[in-house]
């Protein structure tokens, strides 16, 4: 059971540097990818298994830090406060090369929807249409980057002998896209192109795929690429598992084998 839950973590792993991201240099808001070298490794830290998603998803991030040259991380998740409130937090603080970055870290699923907003970042949505890409960037900008040059935030940086105006700010913002079943050419412009995976249909479309077979991830599994060697199920049974998943009001997402892999 430990053997396959490290290869499990390993998959994961693998399928989070896989992931490219979102977009190239600074053209979304200005706000820069940092690109991180990579040195594919197997992952060897302790992983929480209760954690949440994005918790996972920072740990990779660290892991992959220590193994990059000239990168060396000074601090992780540091919760930054005001009158015993919590305003915020940064995600790291590492040198690079001899300069200082704060870096904010995130990983995303969005589904594109040209009938929301009016330009292709706010076409953007999350699966259960409760968050939205444009809603992130927002705050992302807005909220999470300001808060180093704060005043609440000078404190923890005279800790660790830093000032604000000396640091520099980047992102690693990775996401995985899907456009609609009905348009599967769909190009962007913006957004990177490489970061669409795969598609959503409705019920109705499902109909399509009749003869294929299905398989439904767990959450953390999101992130592995497609392999053979699951438990792959007919249309019958997905389409009552995802109706369960519905009536939850949660999105289910799944990989699918056509009938010419079979």
């Amino acid at each position: 059971m430990k053997h396959q839950k490290i290869k499990d973590i390993q998959k994961r792993y693998v399928g989070f540097l896989q992931t490219p991201a979102l977009w190239k240099g600074a053209a979304v808001l200005e706000m820069r990818q940092l690109e991180i070298p990579m040195h594919p490794a197997r992952f060897d830290s302790i992983m929480d298994e209760k954690a949440r998603l994005g918790r996972y998803i920072e740990r990779f991030v660290f892991f992959q830090l220590r193994q990059a040259p000239n990168h060396t991380i000074i601090s992780e998740n540091i919760q930054i406060h005001k009158d015993k409130i919590t305003l915020g937090e940064l995600d790291c603080i590492l040198m690079k090369d001899e300069q200082p970055i704060h870096l904010e870290i995130s990983y995303k699923f969005y589904l594109y929807d040209h009938t929301v907003g009016t330009s292709e970042i706010a076409h953007f949505i999350g699966p259960n249409r409760k968050d939205s890409l444009l809603e992130k960037l927002t705050k992302l900008k807005q909220k999470q980057l300001p808060l180093l040059c704060s005043k609440d935030c000078k404190p923890y940086l005279k800790s660790i002998a830093l000032k604000a105006e000396q640091m520099t700010q980047y992102v690693c913002f990775k996401a995985q896209l899907f456009i609609p079943y009905s348009n599967m050419n769909r190009q962007l412009k913006t957004i990177n192109q490489a970061c669409i995976v795969g598609f959503y249909a409705n019920v109705k479309e499902l109909q399509q795929l009749s003869a294929c077979k299905f398989y439904i991830p767990i959450k953390k599994d999101w992130l592995v690429q497609p392999y053979e060697r699951v438990n792959w199920q007919s249309f019958e049974y997905f389409t009552k598992a995802t109706k369960e998943y519905l009536e939850r009001e949660f999105s289910p997402l799944c990989w699918v084998k056509n009938p010419m892999e079979l």
